[in-house]
């Protein structure tokens, strides 16, 4: 069996964040994105299924209307069309899998 591996350029979609695509195809797509203190991921919805996976930091979350925080190692899944965003706490690296792929981020 063959690897395709791909280098994809890392990006600055807001200010104190970066992403980068990891690994896509189709039916999937995994993305790092790195927040400094302070910074947002602005609130937003999408058709996709999104698992968002806490690999170092802290964060506040809104989704749907409720308010939680997470840190390194926690995990949750938002519902397509689900409203969300967070604010970071502590400076961290949040790493999401989308399905389908999100073509708009390539």
């Amino acid at each position: 069996m063959t690897e395709i591996l791909r280098s994809f350029p890392i990006v600055s979609p807001d200010k104190g964040v970066t992403r980068q695509v990891l690994a896509d195809a189709p039916d999937l797509m995994v993305v790092s994105f790195r927040f400094e203190v302070g910074a947002e991921g602005a609130l937003h919805n999408h058709p996709h299924v999104q698992s968002t996976y806490v690999e170092s930091g802290r964060f506040r979350f809104h989704l749907n209307g409720e308010e939680f925080e997470v840190g390194a190692g926690d995990s949750f899944v938002i519902p397509s069309g689900a409203m969300h965003g967070c604010i970071c706490l502590e400076a961290g690296q949040l790493v999401d899998c989308f399905t389908p792929r999100r073509d708009d981020f390539l």
